[in-house]
């Protein structure tokens, strides 16, 4: 039960076993029912032509009875008392609450007796109480009944049908005819005996061809399975499952496989190389202030302090873009605090007193840009883009805080030289910086923009690159007005 091909056979098997046992017991009741009918016509016919008989005042002797050994017949009066009975029928039960059993001798062959039906003579018909009028046979609907009857010494089962007939003195008999069952029992034993022998061949079959098509149809997931543990084992996330050529749930199945793995693999691969880049990065600063430590405890007088310093704050920059990095690839949610976007830009250039050339705000008075996330990822997303304006203009600085659509954006513009198109997507990508800003002094780590372009995206925003009317780059943050 553990194999999805042993649970899909069963439950096919089950579900065929319960339509065909269903289909199976309508079909006998159905095959019932027409043959019980066909009986209850026959007893119904053989009861009428006897009840017409004895309404035409027939005496018991000169009855014409047909088949008397497929039709048994007996005839009460109206006390219940068996008045005939055909040739050879030596007992019978079931037929009414006039069957007796044994069916007296004495009353074979007898003549009906014209009698008095009523002492004070009245000859009427007896109207309303249900009975045939003299001379008649009831045009009522028989009764029916099952039973069994003895004759010639043979029991079997019969099908009877009631008929009642009055006779020209008035006298009401009840015919009861029978008609056998022994077609219909064969018949029905003979179609379930073949259900019950064919049953368990055609579940077999089923069960059968279940488990050979579930298992062709789970083959791909087998070899996908062993792909994914040879992939685990050797660690190679270069390799791909294989690919039905169908266009099935399990096609998709491998197609999203591979997908998850190469973005599994891009994943690995960028980690890899955060964790190359960041050694290197810091082994430099690090070393550098360990070599200027050694010197000055060997010579106090040749110490740069302002070289340690610098990379000292170098050092600790660097060290808290790699935990922000960190913390954004754990997945942390940003705040959900309403922030002004024109009071936190002009916030973070007043405070921006070290800057080698002045930044220009152009916000319009009196328009509230809000927005929604965490003021200290936003804030650190302005200064790195401030930090690399810094870098490359010339001579002017714009930041620009305006409504863009549903959302606000904000531009940072310089007269530098720009972003070549070719590499406008490349700079946000960790530790890359191109040729003119990879000196200690020129670049930084290259993570600046990586980080802002990261808290742009978990804030539901973009970070894009331009050429500025002033001819260098222009950054463009947008970010979605809060609710």
């Amino acid at each position: 039960m553990r194999s999805v091909r042993a649970r899909a056979a069963i439950g096919a098997t089950l579900v065929v076993a319960v339509a065909l046992v269903a289909a199976g017991l309508a079909v006998l009741s159905v095959l019932r029912t027409n043959l019980i009918d066909q009986a209850d016509l026959q007893a119904e016919v053989a009861a009428r032509e006897v009840a017409g008989q004895l309404a035409l005042d027939t005496a018991y002797a000169d009855l014409d009875l047909d088949d008397e050994e497929d039709h048994p017949v007996q005839v009460t009066d109206e006390e219940g008392r068996v008045v005939f009975v055909s040739q050879g029928l030596r007992a019978i039960s079931g037929a009414g609450s006039a069957g007796v059993s044994p069916v007296p001798s004495a009353s074979v062959g007898a003549t009906p007796s014209p009698g008095d039906d009523d002492d004070d003579g009245d000859d009427d018909d007896g109207g309303g109480s249900g009975r045939p009028e003299r001379g008649e046979v009831s045009s009522d609907d028989p009764d029916f009944s099952d039973g069994t009857a003895t004759v010639d010494g043979k029991k079997a089962d019969y099908r009877f049908a009631a008929v009642e007939a009055t006779t020209s003195a008035g006298i009401t008999l009840t015919v009861h005819a029978g008609a056998p069952l022994a077609a219909e029992q064969e018949a029905v034993n003979t179609v379930r005996g073949a259900m019950l022998t064919g049953l368990p061949l055609l579940l077999a079959v089923v069960a059968g061809v279940t488990w050979l098509v579930t298992r062709r149809a789970l083959r791909p997931v087998e070899g996908i399975r062993r792909e994914m543990a040879a992939i685990t084992a050797s660690e190679d996330l270069a390799r791909r499952v294989p690919e039905p050529g169908s266009r099935d749930e399990i096609a998709r199945l491998a197609r999203t496989t591979n997908e998850t793995l190469t973005v599994l693999e891009a994943s690995v691969e960028r980690q890899r190389r955060f964790v190359a880049d960041a050694s290197h990065e810091l082994r430099s600063p690090i070393a550098s202030l360990r070599t200027q430590l050694e010197v000055a405890e060997a010579h106090p007088e040749l110490l740069d302090l302002p070289g340690a310093v610098a990379d000292t704050v170098r050092l600790q920059v660097l060290a808290a873009d790699l935990l922000l990095l960190a913390r954004l690839d754990a997945g942390e949610k940003p705040g959900a605090a309403r922030i002004e976007a024109g009071a936190l830009v002009r916030e973070e250039v007043s405070q921006r007193t070290a800057d080698r050339i002045p930044v220009m705000v152009e916000v319009a008075e009196g328009a509230a840009y809000e927005v929604s996330g965490s003021r200290g990822q936003l804030v650190r997303v302005v200064g790195n883009l401030l930090d690399n304006a810094q870098r490359h203009a010339e001579n002017r600085i714009t930041v620009q805080v305006a409504a863009d659509g549903r959302g606000v954006r904000v531009e940072v513009r310089d007269d530098g030289a720009g972003v070549p198109e070719d590499e406008r997507e490349r700079i946000f990508e960790r530790f890359v910086r191109l040729d003119d800003a990879r000196s200690r002094d020129d670049g930084g780590a290259g993570l600046g923009l990586a980080i802002a372009r990261d808290v742009a995206a978990r804030h539901g925003g973009t970070l894009t690159v331009h050429r500025a009317p002033e001819g260098g780059a222009a950054f463009r943050l947008w970010l979605p007005r809060a609710a």
